[in-house]
């Protein structure tokens, strides 16, 4: 970690270009869209399966076809822009370990932030149906433990970081740590990519979702630009979400 003698916060050398920030906004909201929108079309033809009360099976169809896309995506990217996306493992420290702990404790906060109001009443969740059948758990664990890191943090981090890195210079800094804008501004539409949620949860709830997806945002363009790999947003990101399916399961054994 590099050391910063200019205050707790400073910005060095940015210069905001609308129509990179503009492209990266629509690339991470387009893939998205167009992976679902191939699922929508594939399901019209070919009968995949599907259960009203596993959804985790259609997040498996969805973000299958986004790694897909974001790998194409990547692979013409590097005709016109030399860099490095952070498909391979770390040439020098992985940063595994915190990703691993803050992994750990923002499973617990998203518990909370999500969950607050069933966890006071002691009730089990039901935003979706969470049958405590084998398959069900299996399905969601490693949904959320092993499969959702590298979908969305090949897009986010490996595509768009890398892009808009390229595209706009600058860095912060704060306290003793450095980085990329270019990070910054990703995981900010990292949040927004939540934003749908103030329209079907109660506003603090919402509220909390982004400031901690922004947090979380900030981590993994940290990790991946000091690392020069995925890696390390990957297991941060899969360790997150694990842990709050588990409370998840954890509620509904205790209360349902």
């Amino acid at each position: 970690m590099s050391e910063t003698k200019r205050g707790w916060f400073h910005i060095e050398g940015l210069k905001l270009r609308v129509w990179p920030i503009v492209f990266t906004i629509l690339l991470g909201f387009f893939i998205p869209v167009f992976s679902a929108l191939i699922v929508d079309v594939v399901e019209h033809f070919i009968h995949l399966p599907d259960r009203p009360n596993m959804p985790w099976q259609g997040l498996y169809y969805h973000r299958a076809v986004q790694l897909v896309l974001t790998l194409i995506a990547i692979a013409i990217f590097k005709m016109f822009l030399r860099a490095d996306y952070g498909l391979h493992r770390p040439p020098g420290k992985s940063y595994v370990r915190a990703a691993i702990l803050w992994g750990l404790f923002f499973g617990v906060l998203m518990t909370v932030v999500d969950y607050w109001p069933q966890i006071l009443a002691h009730k089990p969740p039901s935003d979706r149906p969470y049958p405590l059948t084998p398959l069900n758990v299996f399905g969601w664990l490693s949904f959320e433990g092993v499969f959702v890191g590298p979908s969305e943090e090949t897009l986010f981090r490996g595509l768009l970081v890398t892009y808009l890195a390229a595209a706009m210079r600058g860095r912060i800094s704060f306290l003793r740590y450095d980085m990329n804008a270019a990070g910054l501004i990703v995981a900010l539409i990292f949040a927004l990519a939540h934003f749908f949620n103030f329209f079907t949860e109660p506003f603090a709830m919402a509220l909390g979702q982004q400031i901690y997806a922004f947090a979380l945002g900030i981590l993994y363009a940290y990790w991946f630009e000091k690392s020069r790999s995925l890696l390390a947003p990957i297991v941060g990101h899969n360790v997150g979400d694990v842990v709050e399916y588990i409370f998840i399961f954890a509620m509904v054994a205790a209360w349902g």
